[in-house]
């Protein structure tokens, strides 16, 4: 079975090219590769399906080939990940299977254009839904934010805190009855003169991130109405690297690079012994 290892801005992932559908993905799995002891180590697993063979999930659209299977470290399943976006349309452009330099993609959170321009590839992620004022807490301390749904689930803290001394260790409080299903939060400063802001993240089922895609486009967002604006491209300093996002009047887009750093074949005896919670226990 042949995967390729890749990352976004230090946000990474393990690659399984299965365009008939044809691989049994469990969690259970999805948690061993992720594991960096036991086995390749990642943020999260990229299946990449033709959504017509994906099975479970939302009804093909028409036009649209690939569908961007998208699992968290824990092997739960996750609605979308800007990130992974990024490197998705970079393997199919090593496979072959990106015709021209854009293409619109399938994803639990929605349809997504990517746009390969040589070593930035920008995703359209659509509009950001801001939803209510929240709080996350570290340790008992309180930081005050606002809901955004960007396919998936933030709440995005703009604070002057310095970020680089909070506890990531560990999920952030947060509202249960505003977020049932968890949340990824983000701490963002405000936007600055240069129309920068820096950024930590904790993303549900995995911890905290290099980088996340969906949430620097949530920190956006909330950075820009912390400063009373509604649009604007605000460049963002993740422990990992530098993105861009533009917010627009009708939809967001996040700007970034993407790598391939290997390429190999998993042992189909690991594989095998993997299949069972009793092997694999899901976490690490």
């Amino acid at each position: 079975m042949q995967f390729s290892k890749g990352h976004g801005t230090e946000n990474d992932f393990v690659v399984l090219p299965d365009p008939d559908g044809a691989l049994d993905l469990t969690p259970e799995r999805v948690a061993a590769l992720c594991d960096r002891r036991r086995g390749l180590g990642a943020d999260g697993v990229l299946r990449v399906v033709r959504w017509a063979a994906l099975g479970d999930g939302p009804a093909p659209e028409p036009g649209v080939e690939w569908f961007m299977d998208y699992r968290n470290a824990d092997g739960s399943v996750a609605e979308m990940c800007g990130n992974g976006v990024r490197v998705f349309a970079r393997y199919l452009e090593h496979a072959g299977w990106l015709p021209g330099d854009e293409l619109p993609l399938g994803t639990r959170g929605g349809i997504r254009t990517v746009r390969v321009r040589g070593d930035e590839i920008s995703v359209d992620m659509g509009a950001a839904v801001v939803g209510e004022p929240s709080t996350a807490s570290i340790d008992g301390r309180a930081f005050p934010g606002i809901a955004v749904d960007v396919g998936n689930p933030h709440l995005a803290c703009v604070t002057d805190v310095a970020i680089d001394g909070l506890d990531l260790t560990r999920p952030p409080g947060h509202d249960p009855a505003l977020f049932p299903h968890g949340v990824n939060v983000e701490f963002v400063s405000p936007v600055d003169a240069d129309d920068e802001v820096t950024m930590r993240v904790h993303e549900r089922g995995v911890g905290e991130t290099r980088s996340c895609g969906t949430g620097t486009v949530a920190a956006v967002v909330a950075a820009l109405r912390h400063s009373g604006r509604g649009t604007g491209t605000v460049a963002v300093h993740a422990p990992g690297g530098r993105l861009r996002v533009t917010v627009d009047d009708t939809t967001t887009t996040l700007h970034g690079p993407a790598v391939l750093v290997a390429h190999g074949e998993l042992a189909p005896a690991w594989w095998d012994a993997v299949a069972s919670r009793e092997s694999a226990p899901i976490g690490g």
